[in-house]
């Protein structure tokens, strides 16, 4: 390495497969190492590289080709694998090797490595926790994002390296950096922003046929969220996605509840984080609505994203990270749980989700609507006060990195981050 030449750090997670929740962990993860570290030079480990480099300025590899990854590897000063849901095997013991397999081989390289607010589990197979327990006893650094990561550490028997709780690097972002002007320029091309036509003046669908007390037609009026955010009327994004036992029933109760706010006079749109994946299950709740909704039809990059999400009042969310980014921009959260991972970030909130999405019952999710609905202002009041901590410890994560890069042998110059 040349001198004056920065740390090489290799990123390894979910890149490249656009989705959103995991681009915006990388693309928070570079902005805080560059704080940190301004010549740091990162090489991100991708699925599509081309694609990365050009998003975030930064070399990036094929993930797939062994030879590639070698390489990276080689050079590095720092392998950080994270953040997000990396290390379980709910979706197949495969996804688990290929992480671990990435921090055996640094390891056997001699490189530094650390687990960069990483959400453990769910790892239930013998042989995930064994190999759970064979490599991660071998970092240099353990973050994760909650309490509960921390402990299923602890219960798979990974004990020697420090572990940190930090938080999800999204939380890290400062708000003040979305684009509201883009966020608008995105509702006015959807059309989400034109009045409202209402069921009453058109077809309806077929009544479903439950007698739940609908959303209390008191509560926030009508246009006040909307004017916090400039929008002409408040707007609810919906980010949901396929997932086994969240069927008609279910879909059908969440279409009901988006029916309540636009006869509010809110307007919905559902938002797929994952592109095109998530498109085909928001068409179809849309398509369950007697009220008209919009569906964003195009991916999103991360800019969009954080300054679409700061125009919203409301969001109702499946996915992780519409959440994180909901509560980053002061924007009331309603969490629907398919995983673990929901219940533990909307707890560090003090909250719980409407309900779990294989039985979504739509009076359980019109009274958690009803719940934000009902006093917004103390509602965003409280969660900033929930999220402040949580974004300091966000930042702490990259300066625990920051004191294992290395230079030619000497620690790399590290800022503070106050």
């Amino acid at each position: 390495m040349a001198a004056g030449e920065g740390p090489v750090v290799a990123i390894s997670g979910y890149y490249g497969f656009d989705n959103l929740g995991d681009e915006a962990v990388l693309y928070s993860l570079l902005e805080a190492l560059r704080e940190v570290c301004p010549t740091v030079r990162p090489v991100v480990l991708s699925h599509a590289p081309e694609r990365t480099s050009a998003l975030y300025g930064v070399e990036a590899v094929n993930r797939w080709r062994v030879g590639e990854v070698y390489r990276a590897l080689t050079r590095a000063d720092l392998l950080l694998s994270g953040g997000g849901s990396l290390l379980q095997d709910v979706t197949g013991l495969k996804s688990l090797v290929y992480y671990l397999g990435v921090v055996w081989l640094a390891r056997r390289l001699g490189k530094p490595v650390v687990f960069y607010a990483q959400g453990i589990g769910p790892v239930k197979s013998k042989t995930g926790r064994l190999l759970m327990r064979l490599v991660a006893n071998d970092v240099q650094l353990i973050t994760v994002r909650d309490e509960n990561s921390a402990r299923d550490l602890a219960e798979m028997g990974v004990t020697r390296p420090p572990v940190e709780v930090t938080a999800d690097p999204v939380l890290g972002l400062d708000p003040a950096r979305a684009d509201r002007e883009k966020g608008m320029e995105i509702l006015e091309r959807m059309g989400i922003l034109e009045p409202p036509v209402s069921s009453d003046q058109g077809d309806k669908l077929p009544d479903q046929g439950d007698n739940s007390r609908p959303l209390d037609k008191g509560g926030t009026v009508p246009g006040e969220g909307g004017a916090v955010y400039g929008t002409p009327a408040p707007v609810v994004g919906v980010s949901v996605r396929e997932w086994p036992g969240f069927g008609e029933k279910q879909q059908r109760d969440l279409a009901r509840v988006c029916d309540d706010l636009c006869r509010r006079g809110y307007r919905v749109l559902f938002i797929p984080l994952q592109y095109p994946e998530d498109l085909t299950v928001s068409r179809q709740v849309a398509a369950m609505m007697r009220e008209r909704a919009a569906v964003l039809d195009r991916g999103l990059t991360v800019g969009e994203a954080v300054s679409l999400v700061a125009c919203l009042e409301l969001l109702i969310g499946m996915r992780l990270h519409s959440l994180i980014l909901a509560a980053v921009m002061g924007v009331l959260p309603v969490g629907i749980s398919y995983d673990p991972k929901i219940d533990r970030f909307l707890e560090q909130l003090g909250l719980q989700p409407a309900g779990q999405a294989a039985g979504l019952e739509y009076g359980a999710l019109s009274r958690a609507v009803e719940g934000v609905l009902a006093d917004p202002a103390g509602f965003r009041a409280s969660l900033a006060r929930m999220v402040g901590p949580l974004r300091e410890r966000a930042r702490a994560t990259a300066r625990l990195a920051g004191a294992l890069m290395e230079v030619g042998g000497r620690k790399s110059e590290v800022r503070t981050i106050d």
